[in-house]
């Protein structure tokens, strides 16, 4: 039997934790007395930097359950470095590892069907959405756009896939020596190529607590998604700059027609708008390398992508 191990990424979610770990410390329990599962296998809540007392409520629980435990990082750097930590930090303690965020809107259900696919030997499980329901139009659409563009700049990302998924030992090993700090895993973990096949469940609304994607972090984390995997932006930006040449060579042959037919205007309007809009422009493509530079300058200054504080499982392990 496999040693299982959940990695549970939770930034201030003290109102959700204690029903989500009765939960998944449950679920572990059933599949421990059923032998499907190692004796040994665990729920590790990462605790990313809260401001609450999401790292007491772990710590409660890993005192009372001893299925429970959890890691403690030094500050909040952000869902998919808890990821990563989380499954660094278990990576010698576990042989098959599933993520899933704290809020349980991700079926638990479906790990059991994870399980099953995995022993039929497949080393990447996804868990998908089987529709959108509970999302806003917005949100539906947006995320469709968003799907649509990754897919056109050649980013391979399963549909409708978050960060909840089952991961074997060796694909995990391999996630780990990629090493840049600009994560986006759903775009990641494709490229690893081991078997992997999809299970779909329907995704429940959030009962307690509040989203930590609101609007502004999720266009952030598209943005972050589409300018790590993909050059498309820069091309983007040459394109608009080679439209621009054209209009400004067609301004250019309508002015000349202008002045030979006496007709020109002083302080004619459209050239304020050309220099407006060969400005807005270079602004543009500014940013867009500005945006490349950076990360450039993040990665290679090599910070570490977390910093454990605590870590119960090791202590845990360590007594016994």
């Amino acid at each position: 039997m496999e040693r299982l191990m959940i990695v549970v990424p939770a930034y201030n979610e003290e109102e959700a934790l204690p029903k989500t770990l009765d939960i998944l410390g449950e679920l572990v329990e059933r599949l421990i007395k059923q032998k499907i599962i190692d004796i040994q296998s665990k729920v590790v809540v990462v605790n990313d930097g809260s401001s609450d007392n999401t790292w007491t409520v772990i710590e409660k629980f890993n005192k009372t359950n001893n299925v429970i435990t959890g890691v403690n990082l030094s500050r909040n750097f952000g869902h998919q470095s808890a990821i990563i930590a989380g499954l660094s930090a278990t990576l010698n303690f576990g042989d098959v590892f599933i993520t899933i965020d704290a809020d349980l809107q991700d079926d638990v259900g479906a790990i059991i069907e994870m399980l099953e696919a995995h022993a039929k030997g497949f080393d990447i499980v996804y868990g998908a959405r089987n529709n959108r329901d509970t999302d806003t139009a917005f949100k539906k659409k947006s995320a469709s756009a968003f799907y649509k563009i990754m897919k056109k700049i050649g980013v391979q990302m399963i549909p409708q896939v978050a960060d909840y998924r089952l991961m074997s030992k060796r694909s995990v090993e391999h996630l780990l020596t990629y090493k840049e700090k600009n994560l986006f895993l759903r775009g990641i973990v494709p490229t690893i190529g081991f078997p992997s096949t999809t299970v779909y469940y329907a995704r429940k609304e959030r009962e307690v607590g509040t989203t930590k994607y609101p609007l502004r972090k999720m266009l952030s984390f598209a943005w972050e998604g589409i300018t790590s995997f993909s050059v498309a932006p820069m091309q983007f930006v040459l394109a608009m700059g080679l439209v621009t040449i054209l209009v400004s060579l067609f301004m250019l042959a309508y002015t000349v027609w202008e002045y030979i037919s006496g007709e020109t205007i002083a302080g004619w309007s459209s050239l304020m708008v050309s220099i407006w809009f060969i400005g807005g422009v270079q602004l543009i493509g500014l940013y867009v390398i500005g945006e490349y530079v950076g990360k450039v300058f993040n990665e290679v200054k090599g910070r570490p992508r977390f910093i454990i504080q605590d870590n119960l499982l090791k202590n845990n392990l360590d007594k016994k």
